[in-house]
């Protein structure tokens, strides 16, 4: 493995420290994103630098227990196993996170065509009040920091500048919201936030993966 590594130039071993270092920040790679300069999704050059050397990374985590999985499909390169990805998230964070993964799994099972799916600021809200986790609409601050939080770990992109942040807001959610619970597990845990009034202000979310269909 050590061979491999020293046998590619000096520029790919770079890329490869960062690739590395990006999985176990946040536990996955996307292959496209949304570049707001050209407003078109962009090839990211990280994951086809993971694509590239995938059998080398495989048997570099699988030393440390840890299982490195593309699916082509999705566009997505994923690591599992080991502990990884424990962030603390507020409760708008959390409720948000969830909540994405739901409209996410409600559009892409309404027969899209892409796995990146295009929601709203309003339908978030809209959808996190249909389970009554949220007593008022949270405030523009609250909700620019949440999005700029969940945009931070590459979750989703807001179309729009969050300056410019309304009910409008046109935000994509990105296939790795695969990241969070089963849509059955989040429906669960809503209702918890909805019965508990004293539910903590921090939480804290681990990535818990599952197994996607290549």
């Amino acid at each position: 493995m050590i061979e491999y590594f020293e046998q590619i130039t000096q520029e790919e071993q770079d890329m490869l420290t960062e690739v590395i270092r990006t999985l176990f920040f946040q536990t996955y790679l996307l292959e496209r994103r949304y570049d707001r300069r050209t407003g078109r999704m962009q090839y990211v050059k990280e994951y086809r630098t993971c694509s590239k050397h995938l059998e080398f990374l495989q048997e570099y985590f699988a030393i440390a227990g840890i299982a490195l999985k593309e699916n082509a499909h999705m566009g997505v390169i994923y690591i599992q196993g080991g502990q990884v990805w424990a962030k603390k998230l507020s409760r708008l964070g959390t409720i948000y996170l969830l909540v994405l993964k739901l409209i996410y799994d409600e559009q892409m099972a309404a027969v899209s065509s892409s796995s990146h799916i295009v929601t709203t600021l309003g339908a978030i809200n809209g959808k996190a009040g249909e389970f009554r986790v949220l007593k008022s609409l949270p405030s523009v601050t609250e909700m620019r920091r949440t999005v700029a939080l969940l945009k931070k770990y590459q979750m989703i992109e807001p179309l729009e500048a969050l300056e410019e942040m309304n009910e409008q807001t046109r935000i994509i959610i990105y296939p790795c919201i695969n990241a969070v619970l089963l849509g059955d597990e989040i429906r669960e845990l809503l209702a918890t936030f909805g019965e508990e009034d004293n539910f903590g202000d921090e939480t804290v979310i681990q990535s818990a993966i599952e197994d996607m269909p290549e």
